[in-house]
């Protein structure tokens, strides 16, 4: 494309953007100032790659410059590294990639439903998916009255290490099976779903769905939820390959693999409190309802806020004028 043609096509949301940093224009949506921000940034890329000499590059380049200012403005000291990775740059990079977290809830989802179903139409299909040692040790717990002892019979401390661990790994395969075009995390969202959706019919079928629900999802809220987030971080990698945009694909690659690790690795802490309350506190299926439920609902709240809802508030924040912000203070 020359560049005349490139600049008409693109110069009314160049100023529509340089508007919103400049404060003139306020009443953008998240989504709208987040699709031209990543535009803006691709029109630097396209520009740099075919006119690199020119003023367009010049002028896409402060453009670009400005809204990083603005948007990434914070202290680097590396005392607080750590700390504003979780509260400042991840929020912003996790509200960039909403919709794979949706299509990676949605696939999950659907397969519960799917494992759910098959479990209720097919006799021996808990045992295909769960396995014949597993059900059977269940079953004999069932008929000792006490259907989740598997969750009593470890130490604490290893099986909250132990259940940490192995959450861990299960993360990183769903992020690494992404560089499969995405389709690996995908067939590993319906694996992990038709194997909780079984589960989960496998009690109904024993009438012990409600005992089965307050006692798993006292861990499993959060368990599941950061699975289904190293699910999206995988789909962030596939989608790099896939669609490349104004990147090569090469470099569209790099970022997606950047960006799809640092949700891996904001699921950490998460994995890590889903570990303890397997290992410290599910066992206590003593405990009254009204306190499983809590724990169920505060550690869905938690996740929510944090992926979904947080990401949302700060970048809108991010893009607020600098003297309309010093205002509020």
């Amino acid at each position: 494309m020359r560049e005349a043609a490139f600049v008409k096509q693109n110069k009314d949301k160049w100023i529509r953007f340089e508007n919103v940093l400049s404060g003139n224009h306020t009443d953008l949506s998240p989504d709208e100032l987040s699709a031209l921000y990543l535009e803006v940034t691709d029109h630097l890329s396209y520009a740099k790659t075919f006119y690199p000499q020119s003023k367009t590059a010049q002028y896409l380049n402060h453009l670009a410059s400005q809204s990083h200012q603005k948007i990434y403005k914070t202290k680097r000291e590396s005392s607080t590294r750590f700390i504003t990775f979780f509260t400042q740059e991840f929020p912003l990079l996790m509200f960039k990639y909403q919709r794979q977290l949706l299509i990676s809830f949605l696939v999950f989802t659907l397969f519960c439903v799917v494992g759910a179903y098959s479990a209720a139409t097919d006799g021996a299909y808990v045992r295909s998916i769960l396995g014949d040692a597993y059900v059977n040790m269940t079953l004999e717990n069932i008929a000792d009255n006490d259907p989740m002892r598997v969750y009593k019979e470890m130490n604490e401390v290893e099986m909250s290490m132990g259940i940490t661990v192995n959450n861990i790994k299960v993360a990183l395969m769903a992020f690494i099976f992404g560089i499969l075009l995405s389709i690996g995390s995908l067939y590993l969202m319906m694996q992990n779903g038709v194997m909780l959706g079984s589960f989960q019919y496998f009690f109904y079928d024993k009438g012990l769905l409600w005992e089965s629900v307050r006692t798993i999802w006292i861990h499993g809220t959060i368990e599941i939820s950061v699975i289904i987030i190293a699910g999206a971080a995988g789909l962030v990698l596939g989608n790099g390959i896939l669609f490349p945009g104004t990147y090569t694909r090469l470099e569209s690659f790099k970022r997606g693999m950047k960006d799809g690790l640092k949700i891996v690795v904001s699921t950490i802490p998460f994995f890590i409190i889903a570990g303890f309350l397997e290992g410290f506190v599910t066992r206590h299926t003593e405990m009254p309802d009204w306190l499983a439920i809590l724990i169920i609902t505060l550690s869905l709240l938690l996740i929510l806020f944090y992926y979904v809802v947080y990401p949302r508030i700060y970048f809108k924040k991010q893009l607020q004028p600098l003297d309309e912000r010093t205002n509020h203070i």
